[in-house]
């Protein structure tokens, strides 16, 4: 029985905006294609074309060969899954739409496989003929078409691809894994481009694909070579790391030393409160960049991994392993880490925790969430979304949930701070009403917010916690966690082996990303930090 290759994709300007598809079936063996279809659909979404341009590859390899079996490869992470059978298929608009593309073949005789944008440049280029061609108020004609020429060219011209971002120091030990491991490559997620459905076949020039090792985050192989628009998120950074932190600060710093005017005066001025509040991110989720508090303290010892834990926690356990012995070899739960949109409350650098207002996201904010759905769907990589309670969270998880398809679970354990009396007030206006309490809580994290607000390492012992039940439910998935500032920057800390000081001195902006791998053996790989480059467009 005759094997084909079937490629697709497409795209929508606007999402939904303007929309086309194209679709490329191609000789296993030789590279060589043997049809190819594409077409402008007016107004749609990027799923919608994605879907419909699975359609028209599958009916132009059925005319070619009716008794065909056909390997599909999109860069759809959704339209894979989906149509593997391993993601529900929740949307109205793509249940026909899937139906539809499981009735050309039987399905015992179509497989799925993700590949990279970069591997799908052949039906990217027809998608986009026909994007053109429909902005001229025309539809795509096949005698017009170079893009299987453009993408043999692109091709051949092609410069080995790095194993990683710029400056990746790491892409020699994810090597190492995968060869440990007995294969070359590792598990991965995908960019989500779109694809469409049928207008026109013609034979053409070869389509091929260049591979290469490396690994990606999430559930389908990948090769090393990212798209440039995936700007290194989820990269191939599979070191094994420090140790996933307790949460507990007197494991990781040690008792802290006292707080009291004479200790503060002999504290160096870097670990002092007026360092700690110069540097943008105080913890709040408003209250980033507030101003320099007078005064010193004394920061805590910098912290210890659970393998130097003090003799009296017996329960304590040992550290990862480390180095080459033995690491976890198995695909990581990788957390994406979302900071919601902006409030009102956000530009005034006010301090908004579980225990205020609740506000909702700003125009700004709806705004950015809007962005960032469009960015994380653009990469396909995300299949879950968990979401603290707040409102502001709950509206940002929404808009890439709408987005991607997915139901939004609620954890109450991605909360932010309860800053008690503090909530809704400025840094300076706390240092005005509560001077003592605010340096006793810039110098020890078991200091409470005036009023009964959550300590740093409460907070700490609350996200671990949580950190712990999502990567065991998760385990080998991304999953997008839609939260706030001290979440974050605690997981980050503690994937780190961080001490408690260096929540002072991260910068998380609204609707920045940031990402964390977790992998079974305990060790864990911050893979990104305040990206917001889908703000900048």
């Amino acid at each position: 029985m005759r094997e084909v290759v079937v490629e697709a994709d497409g795209g929508s300007r606007g999402n939904p905006g303007p929309a086309g598809y194209g679709a490329v079936v191609l000789d296993p063996a030789t590279g060589e294609t043997l049809a190819e279809a594409a077409e402008y659909i007016g107004v749609a979404t990027n799923n919608v074309a994605e879907y419909k341009g699975l359609v028209a590859g599958l009916k132009a390899a059925r005319e070619l060969f009716p008794d065909a079996t056909v390997h599909v490869r999109m860069d759809s992470k959704l339209v894979v899954e989906q149509m593997s059978g391993r993601w529900k298929i929740k949307h109205p608009d793509m249940k026909p739409l899937a139906a539809e593309a499981g009735r050309v073949f039987p399905a015992g005789r179509v497989r799925y496989e993700w590949i990279p944008r970069e591997r799908n440049k052949h039906a990217d280029r027809l998608a986009n003929e026909a994007m053109d061609a429909g902005k001229r108020g025309r539809q795509w004609e096949p005698s017009a078409s170079t893009a299987g020429l453009d993408a043999s060219a692109a091709r051949n011209a092609a410069a080995p691809a790095p194993s990683g971002p710029p400056g990746d120091a790491t892409a020699g030990a994810a090597r190492a894994r995968a060869a440990l491991a007995g294969s070359s490559g590792g598990g991965g997620t995908a960019t989500g481009a779109a694809t469409g459905p049928t207008a026109g076949t013609r034979a053409g020039a070869p389509a091929g694909s260049a591979t290469g090792p490396g690994a990606w985050p999430g559930a389908v192989s990948r090769p090393a070579t990212p798209d440039a628009a995936d700007d290194g998120l989820f990269a191939a950074e599979e070191a094994v790391t420090a140790s996933v932190a307790s949460g507990d600060f007197e494991a990781e710093a040690g008792a802290l030393a006292p707080v009291g005017h004479a200790a503060r005066a002999h504290a160096p001025a870097t670990d002092g409160p007026a360092a700690r509040a110069a540097a943008p991110g105080v913890g709040a989720d408003a209250a980033e960049g507030a101003p320099p508090a007078p005064g010193g303290a004394v920061a805590p010892p910098p912290a210890a991994g659970r393998a130097t834990a003090p003799a009296a926690r017996p329960e304590a356990p040992a550290a990862p392993r480390q180095g080459w012995a033995g690491p976890d070899m198995g695909a990581p739960a990788t957390f994406v880490l979302l900071r919601h949109g902006e409030t009102a409350l956000t530009p005034e650098k006010r301090f908004s925790g579980s225990g205020g207002s609740d506000p909702e996201l700003s125009a700004a904010g709806l705004r950015q969430a809007e962005a960032v759905a469009e960015a994380l769907a653009a990469r396909g990589t995300i299949q879950e979304i968990v979401s603290s309670p707040l409102t502001r969270c709950r509206q940002t998880a929404g808009a890439v949930a709408a987005r991607l398809g997915l139901d939004v679970r609620i954890e109450q354990g991605l909360r932010e701070t309860d800053f008690g009396a503090w909530e809704g007030l400025t840094f300076g206006e706390v240092r005005a009403r509560h001077p003592e309490d605010l340096d006793a809580w810039l110098a020890s994290p078991k200091a409470a917010p005036t009023g009964g607000g959550e300590s740093f390492a409460t907070v700490a012992r609350r996200v671990a916690a949580t950190r712990d039940r999502l990567t065991a439910a998760y385990a080998g998935r991304t999953v997008l966690l839609v939260t706030h500032v001290t979440p974050i920057k605690t997981l980050v800390r503690l994937a780190l082996g961080a001490p408690p000081e260096s929540l002072f001195r991260m910068e998380l902006s609204a609707a920045s990303i940031s990402a964390v791998a977790y992998y079974a053996d305990g060790n864990a790989s911050v893979r990104l930090l305040n990206d917001t480059s889908h703000l900048r467009g």
